[in-house]
């Protein structure tokens, strides 16, 4: 059997998105997105475990979404994990192990730069997929269920 590198993340995001372009001209953004599990310990304290996930976006999608990154935007994520090496200013060889994005879903929660139709209204969720089109506007999106996972 083959292998599987497919990561799905549902979180918030901790700073608005950095756009930066590659030395060819390719649009590339990152964010730093939270994900919190909420547990109760063995002696009956609840307890919470952040997690955080450093996500980049190349091409289009970049170009669409960054705008809409914000801090506090809740999204919905699905992509691949990759490592990567670079060298920093002393010459010592660092690696970072980050969330390649293929799928990008605005959700409805947290974040300033959410638009809403109104007060009282639900802001609408931009989707993309890979190409970095839109797909269409539609109203809020459920967390993915089981049903979704490919294995």
């Amino acid at each position: 059997m083959g292998s599987v590198n497919k990561v799905i993340l549902v979180g918030n995001l901790g700073r608005d998105a950095e756009m930066r372009f590659t030395s060819s001209g390719t649009p590339v953004a990152t964010v730093s997105m939270a994900t919190t599990e909420r547990f109760t310990d063995r002696e009956g304290q609840k307890k919470e475990d952040t997690q955080w996930h450093r996500i980049v976006i190349w091409g289009k999608t970049a170009e669409s979404l960054h705008e809409y990154l914000t801090k506090g935007k809740q999204i919905y994520v699905e992509g691949k994990l990759q490592t990567r090496e670079w060298q920093d200013k002393e010459g010592k060889t660092n690696k970072t192990t980050e969330v390649r994005a293929d799928k990008i879903v605005l959700l409805g929660g947290g974040g300033g730069g959410e638009r809403s139709g109104g007060a009282g209204r639900p802001s609408r969720d931009r989707s993309t997929e890979p190409s970095g089109e839109p797909h269409g506007e539609s109203g809020p999106v459920d967390a993915p269920n089981d049903d979704d996972i490919p294995f």
